[in-house]
């Protein structure tokens, strides 16, 4: 059979497994299976069971349930409420006010680790319910939903973790190297929105903030705590001290303190985050062991090779190469969520960019950049769905209103191809 006809007949499998409902971790060893009982002569019983607790035990792996970990304690603090007091008083003479607060606000929040339940849950907190409040008097409040996403590269982010280990990447690396593609597109997204705001004066309210500087100072307090997180979490991580691992339990112990001394962590807190974060943590672990028996099984079938080589005979340069990966991402992105989409590929794409010669650690985060971009593209991008629960309105409005953050995505991976320094030379001084 021809590889063209192997791979029609697994992604038909695919699809049908997943139509049927089945869990996306199980459609993928069950696909896995397929593979290799009808191309390959290994045991495909043997395989899958080595294959699985292989992934299960992976060192490198354990950062991610310590993040989401972290993240779940943190959202059943008022960290969210902490942070919006402290940069309230700073965006508040902004062209945009309240956008650049809501857009700094999940920039932070990211840069402590709540990917958890940004993943599952998508619910608005108490500051954040206030900030949709006020801006409900808006018409174009929608667009500070979408800058609830405004920080795909910021680290640490489960997409990276997921990438590094699927790809065999430094995780600390890649964390160094989303810190420049991050603030790259805070400021085009704070630049478009302090456009948008000159031009709509009237739709933008104006926030009832202290004017004065030690007015300023004072509310500020509110962000010391997540400042000293951040900086506990990733001084460890970029000075060496700890690796990701390490990193991740400081921040679980930092989160741990952080809500103990703000009064909110009690029993209950404490049993809802941990076994909140167990049941996304082993839904992952199921997609991550899934993905990687069926990466072994496309090995044993060589269809990573036979992919590999017919890119290359199509001649594309690297540029090329990156517009139609870009490309495919955001149409598989019509049906999966961005970790699926990262460890369903990784075992075919990464042969073909390694034999186009692109820096793995760039790749990282072109493809958490596309991924996301992926997530926001009608007809069923994933963060759509999410914002029609937030604001009601029919997705294609939406699509339609958060199409410029997607251009501005498109044209922060441009940067990022003309400039790969961007993304590679903080990891490259490490």
């Amino acid at each position: 059979m021809s590889d063209f006809a192997i791979i029609t007949l697994l992604i038909v499998a695919l699809f049908a497994i997943l139509g049927s409902g089945v869990w996306i971790g199980l459609t993928l060893s069950g696909v896995a299976w397929i593979g290799m009982e009808l191309f390959s002569s290994r045991p495909a019983g043997d395989a899958m069971s080595v294959t699985i607790c292989g992934s299960a035990s992976s060192w490198t792996l354990t950062a991610l349930p310590l993040f989401i970990w972290m993240g779940e304690i943190l959202f059943r603090t008022r960290l969210s409420e902490s942070m919006f007091k402290g940069l309230a008083p700073w965006v508040a003479n902004l062209p945009g006010r309240l956008l650049h607060q809501r857009g700094g606000l999940h920039h932070l929040r990211g840069g402590v680790g709540l990917v958890g339940r940004h993943l599952r849950h998508h619910r608005q907190d108490d500051a954040a319910g206030t900030l949709q409040t006020r801006l409900s008097r808006s018409h174009h409040h929608r667009l500070a939903g979408r800058c609830r996403h405004a920080g795909p590269a910021d680290p640490p982010s489960i997409i990276m973790i997921v990438y590094g280990v699927t790809a065999d990447v430094s995780i600390a690396k890649l964390f160094a190297a989303g810190i420049f593609p991050g603030i790259l597109l805070a400021g085009l997204f704070a630049g478009y929105l302090g456009i948008w705001a000159l031009l709509h004066p009237d739709q933008v309210p104006r926030p009832d903030t202290p004017s004065g500087l030690m007015e300023k100072l004072h509310e500020s307090r509110h962000l010391i705590p997540v400042v000293l997180l951040i900086g506990a979490v990733l001084v460890s991580l970029y000075a060496g001290i700890a690796t990701a691992t390490e990193a991740a339990a400081v921040g679980v112990v930092g989160s741990l303190i952080l809500s103990g001394a703000q009064g909110s962590l009690n029993w209950a807190t404490f049993k809802e985050s941990l076994l909140g974060a167990t049941r996304l943590y082993c839904m992952i672990g199921l997609i991550l062991s899934g993905a990687a028996f069926l990466t072994l099984a496309m090995g044993y079938i060589g269809l990573p090779r036979h992919l590999a080589e017919w890119v290359a005979s199509l001649g594309l340069t690297p540029f090329w190469l990156m517009v139609a990966l870009a490309i495919f991402y955001i149409l598989l992105g019509c049906f999966l969520d961005g970790i699926s989409m990262v460890v369903l590929t990784m075992g075919v794409i990464l042969p073909t960019v390694q034999a186009a010669g692109f820096d793995l650690i760039w790749f990282g985060i072109f493809l958490v950049i596309v991924v996301e971009m992926a997530q926001i593209t009608p007809p069923v991008g994933f963060n759509l769905f999410v914002l029609q629960g937030m604001t009601g309105r029919e997705i294609s409005w939406i699509a339609k209103v958060t199409m410029p953050f997607f251009l501005l995505m498109c044209a922060a991976v441009l940067l990022l191809w003309l400039f790969p320094g961007i993304a590679t030379w903080l990891p490259g001084h490490m």
